[in-house]
């Protein structure tokens, strides 16, 4: 359900994901990722669904056929994805929202390990935030909440007072699975957003309003 003009949002704190979320690396990854299953006979339309929201590494070692060395499979797409920052952009009103927010009420829960979201943040002008969770930080990688329990608890909130955004089913499935709220973004592949979820199509509908012992307030204006 597409969130109504007017609608309130409060939370405690806000987990933002990063791909598709925040920044839009859709067509440098799919184009990375097409690439590399032509090159390993693997069909691109079956790995597509499946790609994005999750780490690099379990993708990685998800599709490729037996063979392969998995470990340098990894880290050849990984140093491709580090180095490849051409077409990344912020999503609409991404930059704005964030900067209107309580630095200490939000952070970033991102399936890219540190190093990486870091490398695509600067390209889009976002500053990282201080407790931002990476791939990296976590065992397990999305749909597993692992990233959002490890993000609220860094921000001092209990999960189910946080308020996650996402694009990805595995980031939804993610945040769903940590109690939190999920408002989903229509940005990338919106026809795979599960029934029954919020979503909003881009970050410039929102508007901070303000914070209070409730929590930070935001507004649908679009």
């Amino acid at each position: 359900m597409r969130l109504a003009v007017g609608t309130e949002l409060v939370a405690q704190a806000l987990l933002f994901d990063m791909d598709g979320t925040l920044v839009d690396s859709r067509l440098m990854v799919e184009t990375l990722w097409k690439d590399w299953c032509e090159a390993h006979g693997v069909d691109f339309d079956w790995v597509l669904p499946q790609l994005h929201g999750v780490r690099l590494a379990d993708s990685v070692r998800h599709f490729t056929p037996a063979g392969y060395d998995v470990e340098l499979e990894i880290h050849t797409m990984y140093d491709i994805e580090l180095h490849s920052t051409d077409g990344i952009v912020p999503i609409k009103g991404a930059l704005e929202l964030l900067a209107s927010l309580p630095e200490d009420r939000w952070t970033i829960v991102t399936s890219a390990d540190q190093e990486l979201a870091r490398a695509r943040l600067a390209v889009t002008g976002i500053v990282p935030p201080p407790k931002m969770v990476g791939g990296d930080d976590v065992e397990e990688g999305k749909p597993h909440p692992a990233g959002y329990l490890e993000g609220a608890r860094r921000l001092g909130c209990a999960p189910e007072k946080t308020l996650v955004f996402e694009d990805a089913v595995a980031g939804i499935r993610a945040g769903q699975a940590a109690g939190a709220r999920v408002i989903a973004l229509a940005t990338g592949h919106p026809g795979e957003i599960p029934d029954g979820v919020e979503w909003i199509p881009d970050m410039s509908v929102l508007r901070f309003v303000g914070v209070d012992t409730d929590g930070v307030h935001l507004r649908v204006v679009a």
